[in-house]
């Protein structure tokens, strides 16, 4: 593939802006500046540098971030500033969405990508793709409280009450609870129709993938193959 078109395709502007990029020399492969737009080059493996910085060549782009608070996964954000202002600027070119959303108070795990049909695998509904949180309560647990949001309770948009796959009380103002579905504010919702109140929300896993403990809040990296197999995993046992 031409360079011209390589970095283009890698979110580093117009095909004219990459071009000027390339031929003032801003632009090296194996430490050695390229100035010409029109060289070909295979495009597996690929390592180039743009101003210094280096960059792996990715047909589509895979991430996960370690989401923090005050940030909206909005493009366009009404009260607080974008998550995407935390991504590169060619990440944020190439076209990258957030796969579904955490509101602005909570944390934790949040995928990105370009590739419109893993977005739709990860983030619908109907997928059934297991996600954990970590709910911080405002007051003391109820001793029923994991029994009731295992049962089952009723939200006012729902014609049927929504479950918990899983819950724990992990001490008298944690919680930990699995939940396949993709509503709007889902978790803080069902608590606090289960008698509690959320103070404090974190996104732990969706499907098989983990958070990891070395990602600190505001980072993000890029999916590998490793845990991109993890993500899928969910269902294999």
């Amino acid at each position: 593939m031409q360079l011209e078109r390589i970095i283009h395709s890698q979110g580093f502007g117009s095909r004219k802006e990459c071009r000027a990029l390339i031929r003032a020399g801003m632009v090296s492969i194996d430490d050695v500046v390229v100035d010409d737009p029109r060289c070909d080059y295979p495009v597996e493996g690929l390592v180039f540098e743009v101003d210094g910085e280096p960059w792996q060549y990715r047909s589509q782009a895979y991430l996960m971030m370690n989401k923090p608070a005050g940030y909206e996964c909005s493009h366009q954000p009404q009260c607080h500033p974008s998550i995407f202002a935390l991504l590169p600027w060619p990440v944020v070119q190439r076209g990258v969405q957030s796969v579904g959303r955490l509101d602005q108070d909570s944390t934790g795990l949040l995928l990105f990508s370009d590739d419109g049909q893993f977005i739709h695998r990860w983030s619908s509904g109907k997928k059934r793709v297991p996600k954990v949180y970590r709910a911080r309560l405002a007051d003391d647990a109820g001793s029923d409280l994991a029994e009731r949001l295992l049962a089952g309770v009723e939200l006012h948009d729902e014609s049927e009450p929504i479950r918990a796959v899983d819950c724990r009380i992990c001490d008298a103002r944690l919680l930990e609870l699995t939940v396949t579905e993709g509503k709007y504010h889902l978790v803080r919702r069902m608590i606090a129709a289960a008698g509690g109140h959320v103070s404090g929300l974190r996104r732990l896993r969706i499907g098989g993938l983990s958070l990891p403990e070395d990602l600190a809040e505001g980072e993000w990296r890029w999916l590998d193959h490793t845990a991109l197999e993890a993500l899928a995993s969910f269902g294999s046992d």
